[in-house]
């Protein structure tokens, strides 16, 4: 194809948006050649301008709004395109846009040609839903163009701006996390404000002592988890916010501080100390109860993670006698939720303290018939590591990372003779990739589901089962 002249960096562009990409871009077409266009919905009509051409496609921004989309609503959040993306367009429009791209990506990348969803799980609550929110400290503020001018640009406590390790957009009220958080964040940011001694950290010079701001919610048990990630140990430094935050939130039942020395600017330390309360959370889940650290993974929506589970469940069509293997388990969440209507269950994943959690979670619940082994899943099975006293799998879940599973595991995969595949995805688009591989090995779609985890933003999930 011909790519069109009039498409180059730069350009001004009248575009109408006809649908959504994967990720929350519009997409507009120009003489059938694709433009990808940032914060636009489908249904409007655009004046935007070439910021990027790549072989087959190009990146723009919108300009003007030249008409709007029918399916246009009012947002809540004037922050809304640096996480949640897609809040000006209706819920259900959302939904819709999120099935065909899951209905794209199985029948372009898959090859399913009959490719359809047999459910769509919509979230009942799509605002205050998030239990886990992390907001950065730093000493380099983005500054809209809609603030006043003279805003002092060295303090900020928010979120990262898309594609800028170093600017952090101050934000003052999140639309996805419970209210409490909102009330947290103005203390906290007041209170370092009145105290210079609490200077955010600087990614680029590595100077300052506040990185991150972390909390953690228990939707069903109402714990409440405040985690402060600093550069360094100083708790008398640190004792200002402490006294604070604890003085004014009497809901709090854990309060740590995580320190992390290394440049590498991520929420979690090399040692933790706990401050107050237990050094973790509780949820429940499915009559379970789950412990839940700083540094431990849990679906970050309480209410749309058991409906999640309920699918799996629902997908595995238990009996009660069938052997369960549960890959990249995590915390186990997943298999101790099935292991009620299971002979065994038999968790694998390659991070330790992921294993220990769900070690201590299976004997919170008194569960017995769960195994969790540490493993390198893209090469465990395909090395024979696999312990021969083991039994083989009824049912295998896979729950891998946005990645997907590595190639020598799908490969793998169908040599375990499963009658029963459920695999568990939060990017479609790799989960086509592997599904075409299991196909090609004797493996058939069955069921398909989307549950919509995070409503107002492009993050997709879904519950895909193959069978022999």
């Amino acid at each position: 194809m011909n790519e069109p002249a009039t498409i180059k960096r730069g350009a001004e562009l009248e575009l109408d948006i006809e649908s959504l990409a994967y990720g929350g871009m519009g997409l507009a077409r120009q003489e059938n050649f694709v433009i990808f266009v940032k914060n636009a919905i489908p249904g409007q009509r655009v004046l935007a301008r070439v910021y990027k051409k790549r072989k087959g496609f190009a990146e723009a921004q919108v300009l003007k709004l030249l008409l709007e989309s029918k399916n246009a609503v009012e947002v809540c959040c004037k922050h809304y395109w640096i996480c949640s993306k897609i809040q000006s367009l209706s819920y259900d429009e959302q939904i819709k846009e999120k099935c065909d791209q899951v209905k794209d990506a199985f029948i372009r990348l898959g090859g399913f040609t009959d490719f359809q969803l047999d459910a769509v799980c919509k979230a009942e609550q799509i605002y205050n839903y998030r239990n886990k929110m992390e907001f950065t400290f730093s000493p380099n503020r983005w500054v809209l163009d809609s603030e006043p001018e003279g805003v002092d640009k060295s303090f900020a406590l928010g979120l990262h701006i898309p594609g800028r390790f170093d600017k952090i957009l101050d934000i003052h009220n999140c639309h996805i996390q419970p209210e409490i958080g909102n009330r947290i964040l103005s203390v906290a940011r007041d209170v370092c404000l009145e105290h210079p001694e609490l200077r955010p950290y600087d990614p680029r010079s590595h100077i300052g002592f506040l990185r991150f701001l972390m909390l953690r919610y228990g939707a069903n048990t109402g714990d409440l988890m405040v985690n402060i990630v600093t550069a360094y140990h100083d708790i008398n430094k640190l004792s200002p916010l402490i006294d604070t935050l604890l003085d004014k939130f009497p809901d709090i039942s854990s309060f740590v501080n995580n320190v992390n020395t290394r440049k590498a600017d991520v929420a979690f330390g090399e040692y933790e100390t706990l401050l107050y309360g237990e050094p973790f959370i509780q949820e429940k889940i499915g009559g379970l109860t789950f412990e839940i650290s700083a540094n431990s993974f849990f679906q970050t929506n309480t209410i749309q993670g058991e409906i999640l589970y309920k699918q799996v469940e629902k997908a595995s069509e238990l009996k009660g006698e069938e052997i369960i293997y549960d890959l990249y388990c995590g915390t186990g969440t997943i298999g101790l939720y099935l292991s009620k209507n299971a002979k065994e269950v038999y968790g694998f994943e390659v991070i330790r303290s992921a294993l220990d959690d769900a070690e201590k979670n299976a004997d919170r619940n008194d569960i017995s018939n769960v195994y969790f082994l540490k493993a390198n899943l893209d090469t465990f099975f395909k090395s024979g590591q696999l312990p021969k006293r083991i039994p083989k799998p009824d049912i295998v879940i896979v729950d891998p990372p946005r990645a997907g599973m590595h190639p020598d595991m799908v490969q793998y995969l169908p040599k375990l003779n499963a009658k029963k595949i459920v695999y568990v995805a939060c990017n479609p688009t790799t989960q086509a990739r592997d599904a075409k591989i299991l196909a090609e090995k004797g493996y058939n779609i069955s069921r398909a589901v989307m549950v919509d985890m995070f409503p107002h933003t492009p993050h997709i999930e879904t519950v895909v089962s193959f069978s022999k």
